[in-house]
């Protein structure tokens, strides 16, 4: 099972520019996943089996440092800082981007701004059927629509945990070589639909304080349930019972 002392974490932000090229998984870790990657084998497997794990949560980061954790990690590693420096590093040399996940609009509003901020970069774009389960056909059309498109650089925002179990689940079959990032939210905070926190607010370490003032109502059990179930899932490895 799972724990934080056995995490193989990236360790800060300018580890970024040593990742070797080449098709590689890259996943984010906060602790609303750990929460869900000890009820869910699949997810376990897809954070845990991935090529590099990212500590996008101060939680993990201090969490790792009390229990003297294998992996040390410096600074919380935000699913934005990959999403920046990996389109900053492909825009400097040009190549196509891909975005799976979410709507068209959104996705439309991302073709938009990155034609802008990219210029170097063709992007293209892919929403998948809004529904719980995906059907086999439904894989299978993803599956072909990235290895049509044969990107540079691929992200996959469906929301935790059904983009990093689905890209896990489909990983064997996808003909890329490319840097493949599990990045949710990013989708709604580079299209402009959704406010990131202040930076204040993320060199605090209180992004999450910030998203439920904002959305209490959605954002209540996450967070408050949440984080106490995290809290406790630490205290009980810590001290072993």
């Amino acid at each position: 099972m799972i724990t934080i002392k056995n995490l193989n974490l990236l360790c800060c932000r300018a580890d970024l520019a040593n990742l070797p090229e080449g098709k590689l998984l890259i996943n984010t870790i906060n602790a609303y996943s750990y929460n869900n990657a000890r009820k869910d084998v699949l997810f376990e497997e897809a954070l845990t089996k991935g090529d590099v794990l990212i500590p996008d949560g101060i939680s993990i980061v201090r969490t790792c440092r009390w229990l003297k954790s294998k992996s040390q990690p410096k600074e919380r590693i935000a699913g934005w800082d990959l999403f920046a420096f990996e389109m900053r590093r492909l825009n400097q040399k040009g190549g196509k981007v891909m975005f799976l996940g979410s709507s068209e609009k959104v996705l439309g509003l991302i073709r938009e701004k990155a034609a802008s901020r990219y210029p170097n970069l063709e992007v293209v774009t892919y929403s998948p059927p809004y529904k719980p389960q995906f059907t086999v056909e439904d894989d299978l059309d993803m599956v072909k629509a990235i290895n049509d498109a044969n990107p540079d650089l691929l992200w996959i925002g469906m929301t935790a945990p059904k983009q990093e179990k689905w890209t896990y689940a489909n990983w064997d079959r996808l003909n890329i070589h490319c840097h493949v990032g599990t990045v949710g939210a990013v989708f709604d905070f580079f299209a402009g639909t959704y406010k990131r926190a202040p930076e204040i607010w993320q060199k605090l370490g209180l992004e999450w304080l910030y998203r439920l003032l904002r959305e209490p109502r959605r954002m209540w059990r996450r967070y408050i349930i949440g984080n106490a179930e995290f809290l406790s899932l630490v205290i009980r490895e810590k001290f072993g019972f």
